[in-house]
């Protein structure tokens, strides 16, 4: 997908009677990079604008939720999570083929690379207490005052993810992979019980979805909530986490085999410590299991990705290489847990 799948003629109209003071539409173009909804500069005479719609074709059933996104964008404007301010959901499809929302361009640095190469040992350590940070303000959000009490379902949150996920890989299952069997045994065997705590969850917590500001290892913009609901805090925590795990591989950086000490970033059994005095907890049990599940679920999203890919429906030409990770991902859940 491309900006010439915009047309720019009947989007710029568009947008000029819904966004006061927007003007004229001179240019569109797809930001590199992701692999779920297609994401575009927008430049007007007033500015510049992003625009992320949902991909054209057939869709999973729930997924590429930009509605959702808009919504939680919108409420989190009024509290300490650091997000770019929406202006606008269209959901009619025919103004540019799909439902689609715009925000303010926020100009920042995005890290592809968790272990931040090009930065000073001391840069590193602070974009990683930004994160940190960013994401305890996330899971203490208070849901009422920002109209999100009813923005998820109630009950045990990781059985209802691990329903989902399952579903969504079976929907886009192209071939038998035996770790991934081996790890939805294990997860079904031994599902947490539910210990009652809700937050709002990001639910694709990692570094390249943060940006940080041009001037300072500063935390601006918290990106691509199409995975958002009310759920499990430590979901996100752990998701984020299983980078230090991993090795890395084309299409998804690690840390894996580095010395994070040397490099200035916090070890994982550190950051999760930062993390529990944020929230005001004395620990967390059971990591091992959350790990282990964010390892599943991520493997279910890059498997998705791939059945995009062979459809000819995904927004990155990346796609199939993001999709060969689902084995490795399904073997580092295996790994966390002791080989199942």
């Amino acid at each position: 997908m491309s900006a010439q799948d915009l047309d720019i003629s009947r989007l710029g109209a568009y947008l000029q009677s819904v966004i006061p003071g927007f003007g004229t539409l001179q240019a569109a173009r797809k930001f590199p990079g992701g692999q779920s909804n297609p994401t575009f500069r927008l430049t007007a005479s007033s500015g510049e604008y992003v625009l992320r719609r949902k991909p054209p074709g057939v869709l999973l059933q729930s997924a590429h939720a930009v509605d959702r996104e808009y919504r939680v964008l919108k409420a989190l404007s009024r509290t300490e999570v650091p997000v770019a301010k929406v202006l606008h959901l269209c959901e009619d499809d025919s103004i540019v083929g799909s439902m689609f929302y715009v925000m303010e361009f926020v100009q920042g640095r995005i890290f592809w690379d968790p272990a931040l190469p090009g930065q000073s040992t001391e840069e590193r350590g602070a974009i990683y207490d930004q994160m940190n940070r960013a994401l305890a303000a996330i899971h203490t959000v208070d849901l009422t005052a920002a109209g999100l009490s009813d923005y998820g379902k109630p009950g045990n949150y990781f059985e209802r993810q691990f329903a989902r996920w399952s579903r969504q890989y079976r929907a886009s299952e192209t071939e038998h992979i035996a770790e991934m069997e081996a790890l939805i045994d294990w997860l079904g065997a031994n599902m947490v019980a539910d210990d009652g705590r809700v937050a709002l969850v990001h639910g694709d917590y990692r570094i390249d979805n943060v940006m940080f500001a041009l001037d300072a290892p500063r935390a601006i913009a918290v990106m691509d909530w199409e995975l958002s609901t009310l759920g499990h805090p430590y979901a996100d925590l752990a998701y984020q986490c299983m980078m230090w795990r991993w090795t890395g591989r084309p299409g998804l950086a690690g840390l894996g085999g580095l010395d994070v000490t040397q490099l200035g970033i916090p070890t994982e059994a550190d950051y999760v410590a930062r993390y529990c005095q944020r929230v005001g907890l004395d620990g967390i049990d059971n990591w091992s299991f959350y790990v282990a599940f964010g390892a599943f679920r991520l493997a279910a999203i890059v498997q998705g990705v791939r059945k995009r890919a062979l459809d000819g429906n995904a927004s990155n030409e990346k796609a199939m290489q993001a999709g060969q990770l689902t084995q490795p991902l399904a073997n580092l859940g295996i790994n966390a847990v002791g080989g199942g």
